[in-house]
């Protein structure tokens, strides 16, 4: 789908960059796979803020996307595309032999009317299909792939993204993440071939303010604009920098300080820093 930009007969219209919908159905969402969507505006059960710049926001049903594809060696046939306002990729509906339909992350290269399968070893590398990492070939293209063996898929699953997969060595798959990261997984772990569909949704520009808040953003206020009670950069005469390393309301560091916890199971795992850096294990 290509990107689109209009005329600008109003201020709104003069920096909107929006992307084509052709192809999307305009039907309802299938009643039965989705549920109600209840926002917090960022505050916990206390009623307290814990995640800043959340509220307002159009309301939204929330879609059931099958990341388990746990209906094995079972064809399915893509019936239509759908907008998923939960998320930047389009999704679409499947519909298996048995009559069940589901909602899956719609790839690249793949048409209503396509059969895609969930096969329990190898099938056809096409777009749509799902199978394990050790049934694919090196070099292949990837997306919504699980981290732990029979869970659900949790990585690669942004609009545009694919995932390389690099080798299969002594039971794990070796990958290259969209990051730049390399990082393994057992190879039992399944994933999707192709990459995640809607790669123009990273040059859409939403125009105006109001449409960040019709998205439940609220605004984002510097730390240097506010009083020295409000923020640790706060205050001073005139414009300052805060003269200091850019930290956050509570004094952690917000600029090049790593928060990843460096006992955290999953490290050894990493080859190969999103920064360039090799990780010793």
């Amino acid at each position: 789908m290509p990107i689109i930009s209009k005329r600008p007969i109003t201020p709104a219209q003069r920096f909107h960059v929006g992307v084509r919908t052709e192809g999307l159905s305009k039907e309802r969402p299938v009643k039965s796979l989705t549920e109600s969507k209840k926002r917090t505006g960022g505050r916990n059960f206390y009623g307290r803020i814990t995640s800043r710049r959340r509220g307002g926001g159009h309301k939204k049903l929330y879609r059931r996307i099958d990341f388990r594809r746990d209906k094995i060696d079972m064809p399915a046939e893509v019936i239509r595309f759908e907008y998923d306002p939960n998320r930047s990729a389009n999704i679409a509906l499947v519909k298996y032999e048995d009559d069940e339909l589901r909602y899956i992350l719609a790839p690249n290269k793949l048409n209503v009317g396509d059969k895609i399968i969930n096969a329990s070893e190898s099938a056809e590398f096409k777009p749509g299909n799902s199978m394990p990492l050790k049934s694919i070939p090196a070099a292949m293209k990837v997306h919504n792939i699980e981290i732990k063996p029979n869970t659900k898929a949790q990585m690669v699953r942004t609009a545009g993204v694919a995932a390389t997969l690099v080798s299969i060595e002594k039971g794990n798959a070796t990958l290259r993440m969209p990051s730049g990261e390399i990082r393994m997984v057992k190879a039992t772990c399944r994933a999707t071939i192709g990459e995640v569909g809607n790669s123009e949704h990273a040059n859409r520009s939403l125009g105006k303010a109001g449409r960040s808040r019709w998205k439940g953003r609220r605004p984002r206020v510097r730390g240097v604009a506010m009083n020295p009670v409000d923020h640790p950069m706060g205050g001073g005469e005139g414009r300052t920098s805060g003269g200091g390393h850019p930290v956050s309301p509570w004094g952690q560091l917000s600029k090049g300080f790593p928060t990843r916890k460096k006992n955290k199971a999953s490290n050894k795992l990493i080859l190969v820093r999103r920064n360039g850096r090799k990780v010793k294990n």
